[in-house]
């Protein structure tokens, strides 16, 4: 949980995946992938804590790897120490300045798509649209800031949509975003116009990407990988192969590296092949050339699925070896590749579809929590813009940044699952209560403990030093 999940999934994702785009990139291959990165994680790797604290996490895991070997299981300790050898010098080079000079690098090289999103990952269908509004704006602008170019395209958090947020993304220029593909009817083969706009609705290809993230099939839980879920307790490291379902940690076969490779290949493959009937298919159905969308988060390629790079890399250079056009929703959004408009409905990507996993009875208090904490904050900001000079006013920001801590999808959905479910209520209203102090104060006349509650608040949640409330307008309100 926090940093120990940030570090693993740095060594074991970020920095194997940028390395694939970056050789790969080398090599002049370009519009390899759509890419999102949420506001919040890029904060996180840039932030010059949270740099120390992985160079350290580095070092330490290939101490690690040195205990494990000197503990009798030398196999895994040369590996393990192979790999963090392999990432710590990685880092050193490329990643001691922050992830955005990485990330620059590979969308200046136009090697990938970069997808934005709203600020502090909200689940946006719940959200008070003046707030739903600032929250992409600031996302966006916040892209622009680390990276020199604003996203044309977003993952939206959550895959989550109601009917109207397409004219909020219209406004916001953005031009197409992702639902899941039943939003679409399971119909994915080509984007969508939503409703009346001229937004493109991409939807995830299940049947697609269900070959590699599938609970019950997908490749990550063959024999031959990594297994995910045992550990060696000593010294934290993953020292077996799934071997098979049934088959208790204790009793699982050593991980083999070799045996793995060899997997890798035959599912890429398989990969290709399931693509490469899939378009056949699709095209001579709806008569033209038609489109696969296969999506999936970052951190299964790595973190989940320890031989996911390895797999990346190879498919990318599969599928055109196959005859199959690789690009980005972009691509695809200019090409063509877009059917008759559709009237989205009430959707996401997590259990049933719908808005269970953020808005059902399991999290009703704190829906209502949201609820209350923006309308506070709202009418806060509205009362001190009534008297304001017109200036950037640090207690308005802090208000308004609490409350988009507070209303982050993560906490509904970490209750929802049953994930530190205590954590996630504990930072939720921890947040809650920064904007009734801050409120409060303001409220009551006291400007100077309110700055001094708002200064001491940005001290702990100083993450996104460029929002500005005077951004969070609405017709006719300050």
């Amino acid at each position: 949980m926090g940093e120990e999940w940030l570090y693993q999934s740095w060594a074991a994702s970020y920095i194997p995946v940028a390395k694939v785009l970056r050789t790969l990139a080398a090599e002049g291959r370009s519009h390899l992938l759509s890419f999102g990165i949420t506001p919040v994680l890029a904060a996180q790797l840039d932030d010059p804590h949270c740099l120390s604290g992985m160079h350290h996490w580095l070092g330490n895991w290939r101490l690690r790897a040195d205990e494990a070997a000197m503990a009798g299981n030398l196999a895994l300790g040369r590996h393990e120490h192979r790999l963090a050898t392999a990432a710590l010098a990685d880092f050193e080079r490329h990643w001691r300045h922050g992830g955005s000079p990485v990330w620059r690098e590979l969308i200046d090289a136009e090697a990938i798509e970069l997808l934005g999103g709203p600020l502090a990952h909200p689940f946006q269908p719940l959200l008070d649209p003046r707030l739903r509004g600032f929250e992409l704006g600031e996302g966006l602008a916040d892209a622009r800031h680390r990276w020199g170019h604003t996203p044309s395209g977003i993952w939206a958090p959550e895959c989550g949509f109601t009917p109207g947020m397409e004219t909020g993304y219209a406004a916001a220029d953005v031009t197409h975003f992702m639902v899941d593909g039943p939003a679409l009817r399971g119909d994915t083969t080509l984007g969508r116009p939503v409703w009346d706009s001229d937004v493109v609705a991409f939807g995830r290809d299940l049947q697609v990407s269900y070959r590699v993230w599938s609970p019950k099939s997908g490749y990550p839980g063959q024999g031959a990988y990594r297994d995910f879920h045992h550990y060696d307790h000593d010294t934290g490291l993953k020292p077996a192969r799934v071997t098979g379902k049934q088959v208790a940690g204790p009793d699982k076969a050593p991980y083999d590296p070799d045996l793995a490779a060899t997997a890798v290949r035959r599912d890429v493959e398989d990969f290709v092949e399931t693509v490469r009937r899939r378009l056949i298919d699709e095209s001579a159905r709806i008569g033209r050339p038609a489109l696969v969308v296969a999506a999936f988060d970052t951190e299964l390629f790595g973190h989940w699925w320890h031989e996911g790079p390895q797999w990346l890399e190879q498919v990318l250079r599969a599928l055109p070896e196959a005859g199959i056009t690789v690009g980005t929703l972009a691509d695809a959004r200019a090409n063509g590749f877009t059917g008759e408009p559709v009237q989205l409905a009430d959707s996401s990507w997590g259990s049933g579809k719908d808005w269970r996993v953020w808005a059902g009875d399991q999290v009703r208090d704190l829906v209502d929590l949201n609820a209350d904490i923006v309308r506070l904050a709202l009418d806060t900001l509205d009362k001190m813009g009534a008297h304001s000079d017109g200036l950037r006013d640090p207690v308005a920001d802090q208000l308004l940044r609490e409350a988009v801590l507070t209303v982050s999808s993560d906490w509904a959905f970490m209750v929802s699952k049953d994930s530190a479910a205590g954590y996630a209520r504990d930072r939720a209203h921890q947040h809650a209560h920064a904007v009734r102090e801050i409120s409060g104060a303001v409220s009551a006349g006291q400007l100077a403990k309110a700055r001094q509650l708002a200064a001491g608040w940005y001290a702990a949640d100083g993450l996104f030093p460029a929002l500005d409330a005077r951004r969070a307008v609405t017709e006719g309100r300050p």
